[in-house]
């Protein structure tokens, strides 16, 4: 797994977390999946920026989900 993917995927995962969240606490529920959830996305993003040379500056982050999505598209 490259260190685009990696942080394409620990993004989308901590973005569909944040719903599980707010569910489960609306709810009254311990967040268990929502917090493995963030946890994996977190141990994704933290890889990726320390695989990669340079690492990855906050402007990088869009372009980098969308060269990883036209990548598995095409």
């Amino acid at each position: 797994m490259d260190p685009d993917l990696a942080m394409a995927i620990g993004m989308v995962l901590g973005v569909f977390s944040i719903p599980s969240i707010i569910s489960a606490f609306s709810e009254g529920h311990p967040p268990r999946v929502a917090t493995f959830t963030l946890m994996a996305s977190g141990g994704l993003m933290v890889w990726a920026i320390s695989t990669k040379p340079g690492g990855y500056s906050f402007g990088d982050l869009p372009e980098v989900l969308v060269r990883v999505i036209a990548r598995y598209v095409s």
